[in-house]
């Protein structure tokens, strides 16, 4: 009898982590950046420094000069090596106005090693807005281990991480099964405490204000993580 290989879990994540320096530049100016690839000297065990290629992104050629100035001038960054195009069109890239870069910097400032050594494995380019990051990654656990493991990300890299949207790579399941499954941990939970306790039945036979302290949380807390689930259930594309 074969056995049904792991498939995977899909989740992106909202992520803020110390002495970042893109985290750090985006945070006082517009655009963005987006994070391709890190490399070192293949001769280097432990580099003191790696090299990165980038995309400064924003509505503006002004706004991204100002974008990479502020990389320039942000601890925990180094030197910016512009390529040749001074300001190009990414097909992929957001923004009306890109241009690609190098940066080398501290390899102890990144937080790609500590997801990787908790099993998340990033699967698109990291974008990089108002001081935060946006990860797509895969992990190929268990998914009840996804949130032990996020614990431990967010202990070692001393982070915030968000789960802004989770779905299993299981194509056998139904359509109803997968928009469950694009709802984060907390969403799921409001959604679930109000299908059973009778939110939705007519007349209803709970308040918000009732599944809310049932959770131990605000009310306020309890209807934005409602709406959310709402939202993505009745539109799954959105």
């Amino acid at each position: 009898m074969s056995q049904t290989k792991p498939t995977g879990t899909r989740l992106t994540l909202d992520l803020w982590h110390p002495d970042c320096w893109a985290i750090e530049a985006t945070s006082q100016t517009p655009g963005g950046v987006l994070a391709h690839a890190v490399y070192s000297s293949p001769e280097a065990d432990s580099p003191e420094s790696v090299n990165g290629l980038f995309t400064a992104f924003g509505e503006s050629e002004s706004e991204v000069e100002e974008l990479l100035d502020e990389i320039r001038e942000v601890p925990h960054g180094g030197s910016v090596h512009e390529l040749q195009e001074r300001f190009g069109r990414e097909r992929d890239a957001p923004g009306r106005v890109v241009t690609e870069f190098f940066l080398e910097y501290d390899p102890d400032d990144m937080v790609c090693p500590t997801l990787l050594e908790h099993g998340f494995v990033h699967s698109a380019p990291v974008r990089i807005e108002d001081g935060r990051e946006e990860w797509q990654v895969v992990f190929a656990g268990d998914r009840s281990g996804i949130e032990p493991a996020l614990d431990g990300v967010r202990e070692q890299a001393d982070a915030t991480v968000e789960v802004e949207s989770i779905t299993s790579g299981d194509s056998r399941k139904s359509p109803r099964e997968q928009r469950l499954d694009s709802l984060t941990p907390t969403q799921r939970e409001a959604f679930e405490t109000a299908r059973t306790e009778g939110y939705y039945e007519w007349p209803r036979e709970a308040t918000t204000r009732e599944l809310a302290a049932e959770l131990d949380v605000s009310k306020t807390t309890y209807l934005e993580h409602l709406r959310k689930a709402e939202a993505k259930l009745l539109n799954p594309s959105s």
